[in-house]
């Protein structure tokens, strides 16, 4: 179940992340972090590593975007 949740985050952060890579909604990534964060945590308490995984990789696009526009951007 956790790894569900950890999934859904995942995918609710996703929608959040694509956009903002696009100039000028970097910004967008600081509201998704948060949610990155707690898919995760809700992956590593989980039995299997799919969520936590899929959570990882969300954080780096979404950290490779904030350090391309200096983080603001």
């Amino acid at each position: 179940m956790l790894n569900l949740l950890s999934i859904l985050f995942g995918l609710v952060s996703l929608v959040v992340v694509i956009p903002a890579t696009i100039p000028l909604l970097g910004w967008a990534n600081w509201l998704a972090l948060p949610l990155i964060a707690i898919g995760v945590v809700l992956g590593q308490l989980s039995s299997s590593n799919g969520g936590r995984n899929f959570c990882l990789i969300v954080l780096l696009i979404a950290a490779v975007r904030l350090t391309l526009g200096g983080g603001i951007i």
